[in-house]
């Protein structure tokens, strides 16, 4: 990279809630190196308000998703690349695949701009959009991630993911739960993902959580996405259940107040979904349920968690053969789950 001074950073990522959890080691290495610059995000709507509460990150821009119409996308990203090409980027740094984050980084014409090397890319075309190009190098997609510092002479690489909340959240979810919450030891299990394939079985679910309840005597909180899917699925896993858990914050939170209930937590049980990168974020001991999609790729990125994979009890197909319909964890047996239950327990007690 070329000796430029770094006053105005953009970085830019079109993914989904977790994705943009996961740039967050390279956006904290980058305020870590350049401490007195601006670093605005780019982002998809709604995806990227997960990183709302993020002190390294002043600004955030959002342009509609792939759902919008493209009339309405052409004019909401012509009115986007307007707002930033007035911000006078001395670095874009770009983590996206789509032809369009090049198109964008062209049009917004900062004084130098990295972004990977793709091969799924034409790499002549794609070279045409950036000054930079670096390959990609690491499994884990935190790892991917990072790789584009290569592009610099980094003193200080920062590796942990960031997800914040304002401590008057926290307030407000005691409040939401009631004044008996405030000692109250408790685990939340998010059963739903953006995706069904993702799912469990939600008979195991409530067997599980029954354990907790019975045997660990924590309390169970349930949470979910504001979808009414989401919520149907949580109602019939709550109607399985003996006793019932804690339903109050199922499909009903920000992102924040999500990672406040979390990082209070003992524990977190959840499917490969955004929740879970947030207890990795805040710290908390976690228990995933992993089938179709590359564990070794998406697992949680932190030390404390516990992985049930349901391609150690049945084969799993390749990523194009997945069957978006099919619920692969149900090869998982609930007896697993609740050993890795017991595991977080003693973990817990241990200190």
């Amino acid at each position: 990279m070329r000796k430029i001074k770094i006053k105005k950073i953009l970085v830019i990522k079109f993914r989904f809630h977790g994705d943009m959890l996961l740039i967050t080691p390279v956006i904290s290495s980058l305020k870590a190196n350049y401490p007195d610059a601006i670093i605005d995000v780019l982002g998809y709507e709604g995806s990227v308000e997960i990183l709302r509460v993020n002190d390294d990150v002043d600004k955030i821009f959002a342009v509609k998703n792939k759902k919008a119409s493209f009339s309405n996308k052409t004019l909401d990203y012509l009115k986007v690349v307007h707002e930033l090409h007035k911000e006078k980027y001395n670095l874009v740094v770009n983590l996206s695949d789509q032809w369009l984050s090049g198109l964008m980084t062209r049009l917004i014409s900062p004084s130098y701009s990295v972004a990977f090397e793709f091969q799924q890319r034409n790499q002549f075309l794609w070279r045409l959009f950036f000054h930079e190009l670096v390959k990609p190098e690491g499994t884990h997609v935190v790892e991917r991630n990072l790789s584009i510092l290569n592009a610099f002479d980094f003193p200080v690489t920062v590796k942990n993911t960031k997800m914040g909340y304002h401590a008057f959240v926290w307030e407000g979810i005691k409040f939401r739960l009631g004044k008996e919450w405030d000692q109250q030891k408790y685990v939340v299990v998010q059963p739903t993902a953006r995706q069904k394939f993702k799912y469990w079985d939600d008979e195991k679910f409530a067997e599980v959580i029954n354990y907790i309840q019975r045997v660990t005597h924590h309390k169970v909180i349930i949470t979910c996405g504001p979808s009414e899917d989401d919520k149907r699925c949580v109602a019939r896993i709550a109607e399985l259940c003996k006793v019932k858990p804690v339903m109050t914050l199922a499909g009903n939170t920000t992102f924040d107040e999500l990672a406040a209930v979390i990082d209070h937590a003992q524990f977190f049980i959840g499917v490969d979904s955004a929740p879970m990168h947030i207890a990795a974020a805040v710290d908390t001991p976690i228990i995933c349920l992993f089938g179709a999609t590359d564990h070794r790729a998406w697992h949680p990125w932190t030390e404390k968690f516990w992985m049930v994979w349901a391609g150690n009890y049945h084969p799993m197909p390749k990523r194009s053969e997945i069957d978006r319909s099919f619920k692969y964890l149900s090869y998982i047996p609930v007896e697993k789950v609740i050993d890795a239950v017991n595991s977080a327990v003693t973990a817990e007690k241990a200190g």
